[in-house]
């Protein structure tokens, strides 16, 4: 199962990177700053981003003044990551490889990373070896089910009727998506002081936006079964996201969507 997913995943994100960068790293970006308070990162610190997408939480970290080293498992959001932050040690690797010497880092960062790996046990013992005694891991995560921004078009593909493809791997993270799960995951892999917190925000979009780097631009799950499908059942699925998101409006045009992640913290 873990290595069907991870196979998917490499699928379902390589040429994905400018579309992502495009839209649905505008809502991860609300938890930069938290994730990078739960791992201690400031001037000096010796700091890993571990999914780094756009490179978006190194180029914090990097204001802050930390020493920043980064990793993705797709090649175009490495690459992408280099263009945002000039410089930036980035590799390419898949979780849980982590091309780094033990006890490297002071503090690992994930930025909505770990549901997306087939074992996150194993990514999680992995990255506790790059850390030093007493060094920070801060993670993020979606609750799971997924709900508001993260659900409105998947209400929508139910709504219209269109069935989960067969071929299509639900995430291994499924189990751990909400706090007490969280922190017996991360606390099962050798940390120490774990906590878990919950964080809801709003993610104040353009409902067409939000329609076309959702679900046409064939980002995550949601857009390759959206992108499956023949133009009326897309209309279909269409009809059903406007009358869904006109729930959430907020004026100007706008909508407001509900985010709800998960923070966890431990040390090594």
């Amino acid at each position: 199962m873990s290595k069907d997913f991870d196979l998917y995943e490499r699928e379902l994100w390589a040429g994905r990177a400018p579309a992502y960068e495009r839209g649905f790293a505008h809502v991860t970006r609300h938890m930069i700053d938290p994730l990078l308070d739960a791992a201690g990162v400031a001037d000096g610190t010796r700091l890993l981003d571990v999914g780094t997408g756009p490179g978006f939480v190194s180029l914090e970290a990097a204001r802050r003044g930390a020493e920043v080293a980064a990793m993705d498992a797709e090649p175009g959001m490495a690459e992408t990551a280099r263009r945002n932050v000039p410089g930036l040690d980035v590799r390419v690797a898949v979780l849980p490889e982590v091309p780094f010497e033990d006890g490297t880092f002071d503090a690992v960062a994930g930025n909505f990373v770990i549901n997306h790996v087939g074992d996150p046990e194993a990514a999680l013992a992995r990255l506790r070896r790059v850390l030093r005694e007493g060094g920070r891991l801060a993670m993020t995560c979606w609750v799971m089910p997924g709900s508001g921004a993260l659900a409105i078009v998947r209400e929508a593909i139910e709504a219209a009727g269109v069935p989960w493809p067969e071929d299509i791997p639900q995430t291994p993270f499924l189990e751990y998506g909400e706090p007490a799960a969280f922190q017996r995951l991360v606390a099962a892999a050798g940390f120490t002081e774990v906590a878990v917190e919950e964080v809801t925000w709003e993610h104040v979009v353009d409902p067409e936006e939000w329609w076309e780097t959702g679900a046409l631009a064939r980002v995550g799950t949601n857009g390759v079964i959206v992108g499956r499908q023949d133009a009326p059942t897309v209309a279909r699925v269409k009809a059903a996201y406007d009358e869904i998101i006109a729930g959430y409006a907020a004026g100007g045009g706008k909508v407001a969507l509900p985010a709800h992640a998960l923070l966890a913290s431990g040390v090594r």
